[in-house]
């Protein structure tokens, strides 16, 4: 391997990075929008909204960029490669993200919002102020299982030839004909930065539940993390968590 392709690896998992990230920005506006609209009490917002689930759980991220791409600029509108990757797959993951709102949201206690309503809170204080500090902190893990599935959709946009991550890697193959060493280092890079992801993701679950005062247990593993002692059994109970 010389330094040249090791930069062609580089310039690919930026590139990859900058479109989960936008990707992942655009997920998060289209989860908590559409999320948020599935709970309205009107129904034509809660029927739109599950529309739009249901279109976007229910085609195909690739078709949908090639759509963009290669259909879009016959009524007018030509897009760059990395824009009609940004918009299918954060539309597409938007959409499975707002389930997750929706169910997050909907399992804060009632008795949480009946509190807010005897204390004259409107709608946007109830929302602000009761219901997503407490539904934040369950959204996380499935928001990190999903930030990863993002991450490895991202290879799809190679086959609209943009310089991302697997697109190099298929450029070095065809130059240098290697084709183990070149796809078992990719899959070492996406398994590097799904692993950073994880972290940041813990990192943000354990701050959001502290700052509801919900006590994170301490002592974790790199890859793996102790359950409260409540969920560990009855003789973790008998013995408060000790060996």
């Amino acid at each position: 391997m010389t330094g040249a392709l090791w930069n062609l690896f580089f310039e690919g998992l930026w590139i990859t990075i900058q479109l989960m990230v936008y990707s992942a920005a655009l997920a998060a506006v289209v989860a908590f929008s559409i999320g948020l609209a599935r709970t309205s009490r009107f129904w034509i917002v809660r029927f739109l909204s599950g529309v739009y689930v249901e279109f976007f759980r229910g085609t195909s991220a690739l078709v949908l960029m090639f759509w963009l791409f290669f259909a879009l600029p016959l009524l007018g509108w030509q897009l760059v490669g990395i824009w009609a990757g940004t918009l299918a797959l954060g539309l597409s993951y938007g959409a499975y993200g707002s389930e997750i709102v929706r169910g997050a949201v909907q399992a804060v206690a009632p008795a949480q919002r009946e509190a807010a309503i005897a204390l004259s809170f409107t709608p946007w204080q109830r929302l602000q102020k009761v219901i997503l500090p407490q539904a934040v902190p369950e959204m996380m893990p499935p928001f990190n299982n999903l930030l990863i599935e993002l991450l490895k959709g991202t290879a799809l946009a190679s086959l609209l030839s943009i310089g991302e991550l697997t697109f190099q890697a298929k450029l070095a193959r065809l130059s240098t004909g290697q084709s183990a060493q070149i796809y078992g280092i990719i899959l070492v890079l996406y398994f590097a930065v799904a692993f950073v992801l994880t972290r940041i993701m813990r990192v943000l679950e354990r701050r959001a539940k502290a700052s509801i005062g919900r006590a994170v247990p301490k002592g974790e593993g790199w890859f793996s993390r102790k359950l409260p002692v409540e969920k560990q059994g009855p003789e973790a109970l008998a013995t408060g968590g000790k060996p």
